[in-house]
């Protein structure tokens, strides 16, 4: 099967390859799923440029990909509630959705909204449960204020629409040529970065949510009120998160010093949020998005074979919604 795989830490050009590879066989436990599309991530580009070199049995070469939606062709024994035939999707933390085949296990694979196409449905997965899990680390209430940094890109459009959902009064940042479509998202306040300062008009947000890190990261204590919460997704670890990370304590405690000041200062809660694979949180907003409290935001799709080109495209930082790669 054609597969796009890693194969060195080098630029995006010299990394990355569009080989045939064998179509992967299932345990007992598992699903064979023809892939129909994929999404590209942040999270792949960070992948390219080694900064998961610490995974666990992550070894080069190694087929790339977190989000796949597709059609399953094969079930193991032990499969009881998932059948051949079935329209699925699903953020795969072990990668391997930029191919033709993935095998994923039972429990961590969803059916895809009815009302969505392969490509939408694939647009999903990894930003969809990412904004889940992060307003639901923060809380977050109706009725209460938050602040919702890169309105336009994946994380961003989804969280201002299930912050929405929520009942929630949100404030976004976004550049001027995207201002008038992060509103028609539903944010109530959308701040031109370009023109604004989101600092003189946010002001005391029970919540941020920081998909930028540093300097958002400690800014985001200027706008919360007392009590207040700063949710990061590229930050400094709290204490928690870092000792799941089994991460240097002491090393932190001394990276961490002006955050756990501020933190202080604002009697505030801070965490990191590191994503995990939900299929009954997937289940949550595949019936949002039935019933139209979600919509998917796509920039542009493209072919399997110019994954590299949009590799490169997605890294510059700039995309407007998930770019998707069409599989079949």
């Amino acid at each position: 099967m054609k597969a796009i795989q890693h194969t060195a830490y080098e630029e995006i050009s010299k990394s990355i390859t569009f080989s045939e590879i064998e179509r992967p066989t299932i345990t007992k436990d598992q699903v064979l799923v023809e892939a129909y599309a994929s999404s590209i991530n942040p999270l792949d580009i960070k992948v390219l440029q080694g900064k998961l070199k610490m995974v666990p049995n992550y070894i080069l070469p190694a087929t790339m990909g977190y989000d796949v939606s597709g059609k399953i062709v094969a079930v193991g024994e032990n499969v009881t509630d998932l059948k051949v035939g079935d329209e699925v999707y699903t953020y795969d933390y072990l990668q391997g959705a930029f191919a033709e085949f993935v095998a994923i296990s039972q429990n961590n694979i969803s059916l895809k909204p009815n009302n969505l196409n392969f490509e939408e449905a694939a647009s999903l997965p990894l930003v969809s449960l990412t904004a889940y899990q992060a307003l639901k680390r923060g809380e977050l209430k109706p009725g209460d204020k938050v602040l919702i940094h890169a309105g336009s890109g994946g994380v961003g459009s989804i969280a201002i629409q299930l912050a929405k959902a929520k009942g929630a009064y949100v404030y976004t940042t976004t550049s001027t040529k995207n201002v008038a479509w992060v509103k028609a998202l539903g944010a109530d306040c959308v701040i031109d970065y370009k023109t604004e300062d989101y600092k003189t008009i946010v002001k005391d947000a029970d919540m941020v949510l920081d998909p930028l890190g540093a300097p958002y990261t400690e800014d985001a204590f200027k706008v919360i009120k007392k009590g207040g919460k700063v949710i990061t997704l590229v930050g400094l670890p709290d204490k928690e998160t870092a000792k799941q990370m089994n991460a240097d304590l002491d090393a932190l405690s001394h990276k961490r010093r002006k955050i756990t000041a501020q933190i202080e200062l604002k009697a505030a809660f801070y965490s990191l949020v590191l994503l995990k694979q939900n299929a009954k949180q997937l289940d949550e907003i595949t019936q949002l998005v039935e019933v139209g409290k979600i919509c998917t935001v796509i920039d542009k799709i493209i072919p399997l074979e110019e994954t590299m080109e949009a590799l490169e495209y997605v890294s510059k930082g700039h995309t407007k919604g998930k770019v998707v790669i069409k599989i079949k």
